[in-house]
């Protein structure tokens, strides 16, 4: 415990290239290129698969066949498919983005109220028109729910980005190791959880601030029945 009290208080460890400020920008920079270019790609296609119901069964089966994809082989194959450490790893990290986000899109879109839909058809709306008036607003909490799941696993597996000698917070794990560090390690490990959850807080104010009140009173309630549902069982 002494050794990581005494990593935190070196100077020398939050100053130059190899200082915290640094190494946290280089990680949050892998993170937000990958998540904007995971959103780009996997939004539209869950709002189109969510909004058909073409595709659903591929979508599914893709999405889970990703999520068991390795991180450090997935990283390791595009290193030396590409012999670039950049492009290598931003793939990585946006392939693993993908489902999180993809899946968060379709099921938002799945759980809006057949009612509500069928009602806006009623009036006379457009299918664009119902998928941006209504279904999107309605499917928001769930959308961002996927994106904040995609965030916490960007922001643990751009950890390994280090493994093919870039930055990030995964410099002063595997450095660490190297030397037998371990206060750098567990410093490395501990600046790693703690931006996790500072940028969940953030992605939890956004979907505060962009997701319609009575949507999230709507939600809110549905989750208090659901609660009840299961404690009367």
């Amino acid at each position: 415990m002494n050794e990581i009290f005494s990593w935190f208080g070196d100077p020398a460890n939050w100053q130059g290239v190899d200082g915290v400020p640094n190494r946290l920008a280089e990680h949050v920079g892998y993170v937000l290129l990958a998540l904007v270019i995971a959103l780009v790609i996997a939004v539209p296609l869950g709002l189109f698969v969510g909004h058909t119901g073409r595709g659903a069964v591929v979508l599914v089966a893709g999405s889970n066949s990703i999520r068991a994809l390795p991180t450090l082989g997935l990283v390791t194959f595009l290193f030396l498919l590409f012999t670039v450490e950049g492009p290598a790893t931003t793939i990585a990290l946006v392939v693993l983005a993908i489902p999180p986000i993809l899946a968060g899109t379709y099921a938002g879109l799945q759980a809006t109220d057949h009612g509500v839909v069928d009602a806006a058809q009623g009036v006379g709306m457009t299918g664009w028109q119902r998928l941006w008036k209504v279904e999107v607003p309605i499917s928001l909490p769930l959308v961002l729910g996927g994106v904040r799941n995609a965030v916490l696993q960007l922001v643990a597996t751009a950890a390994v980005a280090a493994y093919v000698g870039l930055g990030g917070l995964g410099r002063f794990l595997l450095d660490g190791l190297a030397v037998f560090d371990y206060g750098k390690v567990v410093a490395g490990a501990v600046l790693t959880a703690l931006l996790a959850i500072a940028l969940d807080l953030v992605f939890a104010g956004l979907q505060r601030a962009v997701v319609p009140k009575g949507v999230r009173l709507a939600a809110l309630a549905a989750g208090k029945q659901a609660k009840a549902a299961g404690g009367s069982q």
